[in-house]
């Protein structure tokens, strides 16, 4: 390699370290600072004890309790709403201080939880659509399939039965969509907790109860295993208060009782529209900000893999080929889950999920502009850099002044075309609680119980920005074939 060579390269590996801990170096930071104010996990489709209404604010049962006892004990908290099984997975790797949300004491928990004294006894029942007349009980479900959201005792209920009653199981993430697949006919029946699956119905899902509830479990805020004793301390003390002054019993009828207020549902597709419109745009405005900021980095690293990947330098290729390899054969969605739960459990440290979002779509789009580069580069003809050098101009210089300038032309709709695949991609990233615009309609249909109505909102959204972005494309091809 000679000393022009190993200049460049000197600078473009200088360059990549310095991107890499500036995306680093506020993971390290925030992790260093010492805080008063914890961070509680909880779900977000699970009314009446937690979901967003639609004002935008989190309340329920377990949000309004836990806000009461933090009142009532003075400490601080920050909610992150993550979903049930992903709140659990940010409790064992620590990514959260606690977990509030309507999540049972069993004795499998136990063993990796520590739990508070009970706030809360609840039941599983069986729910099946409001015209279904067939189901009156288990032995209706031989042959039948079962609606169950992942992680819950509902599920659990559902698994311990299942061998008896002979039915099948499909398993979903969200109780609205668990909720969905049994009023469109999929499912037949769902199991869930009593009180959740009661709320549904009165604000307006159709389905109905045929069975009495189960025996009952207890419910209680969870932190990890010989972790945050003074937090758990403070729940306790709290609730004791709370449940002393009234408090509590407030909190429960405010939900359950006879004078519970009930969320509007059914709006229809303009009734959704207009009552969430400050909400979709903010969901669409937080997709953006997280697609650019993500295409920005992707560009800067994924322009120096391709560069290595066409060098005639055979280290470099090798590093750029195992890089694009490994990335481009990592699903998504379990690089999102490594980074946010992984690494931090690795490294003890934390990582806001916005952060391991960007990461997590940064490292899988360089992999995809890298190859776009390289081809880019491949494209233009080999003719073109070996007149150049007979010039006496260098390898460099050849690739800057000669080379680069044709293979952008080439380069630009491919790149635009991979800026829109980014964009698709932020919608994986609701498995860790970002609340982009596929995790804004989550949250929405959690309250309204309009799930049909939303997505087709979402999908149109998401079309309209697409759409926009490919006449852009379009465009600027136009252009620069006319150049």
């Amino acid at each position: 390699m000679n000393l022009r060579k190993r200049s460049l390269f000197t600078l473009m590996t200088a360059f990549l370290l310095t991107v890499i801990f500036t995306i680093l170096l506020p993971i390290t930071a925030s992790a260093q600072e010492k805080t008063k104010t914890y961070i509680i996990g909880t779900d977000i489709t699970f009314a009446p004890f937690e979901y967003k209404d639609a004002d935008g604010e989190y309340k329920g049962i377990d949000v309004d309790l836990l806000d009461a006892i933090a009142i009532d004990q003075g400490f601080n908290y920050e909610l992150r709403p993550l979903g049930f099984s992903a709140a659990l997975q940010a409790l064992e790797t620590n990514q959260v201080d606690g977990m509030i949300a309507g999540m049972s004491i069993t004795p499998e928990r136990q063993e990796s939880f520590d739990f508070s004294d009970p706030y809360f006894e609840s039941g599983v029942v069986m729910a099946v659509s409001a015209d279904n007349n067939e189901i009156a009980s288990y032995e209706d479900l031989e042959g039948k399939t079962v609606a169950i959201k992942v992680g819950t005792t509902g599920a659990d209920f559902a698994k311990s039965i299942q061998e008896e009653y002979g039915f099948r199981v499909n398993t979903f993430e969200d109780s609205a969509n668990m909720y969905e697949d049994v009023q469109t006919g999929n499912s037949d029946a769902a199991f869930e907790d009593y009180p959740v699956m009661a709320y549904a119905i009165q604000s307006g899902l159709k389905l109905k109860i045929p069975t009495d509830p189960e025996p009952g479990d207890n419910y209680g805020f969870a932190v990890n295993k010989g972790q945050n004793t003074e937090l758990l301390e403070m729940f306790n003390n709290g609730l004791i208060n709370i449940r002393a002054n009234g408090t509590y019993d407030e909190i429960l009828d405010s939900y359950l009782g006879e004078t519970a207020q009930e969320e509007t549902s059914n709006l229809g597709f303009f009734g959704l529209i207009q009552q969430n419109s400050g909400e979709l745009l903010k969901g669409v405005g937080r997709t953006l900000l997280l697609t650019i900021t993500a295409f920005v980095i992707a560009t800067i690293l994924g322009v120096i893999f391709g560069l290595f990947s066409a060098s005639p330098n055979k280290a470099l290729n090798w590093i750029a080929m195992i890089y694009v390899d490994v990335l481009r054969g990592i699903p998504l969605i379990v690089l999102a889950f490594f980074i946010y739960f992984s690494i931090p459990q690795f490294l003890n440290i934390q990582i806001p999920a916005y952060i391991a979002g960007v990461i997590t779509l940064s490292l899988n789009t360089t992999a995809y502009i890298a190859e776009l580069v390289r081809g880019g580069i491949q494209a233009v003809d080999t003719g073109q850099l070996e007149a150049s050098r007979s010039l006496g101009l260098t390898y460099n210089t050849s690739m800057r002044k000669v080379v680069l300038p044709q293979a952008v032309k080439i380069m630009i709709p491919s790149f635009i075309n991979q800026f829109v695949i980014t964009l698709k991609d932020t919608s994986i990233l609701s498995v860790i609680g970002i609340v982009e615009l596929t995790q804004t309609g989550k949250i929405i249909i959690a309250r309204t119980y309009s799930s049909g109505n939303m997505w087709l909102i979402i999908g149109l959204m998401y079309i309209i920005i697409i759409t926009i972005l490919t006449k852009f494309s379009n465009y600027l091809e136009r252009r620069l074939s006319n150049d």
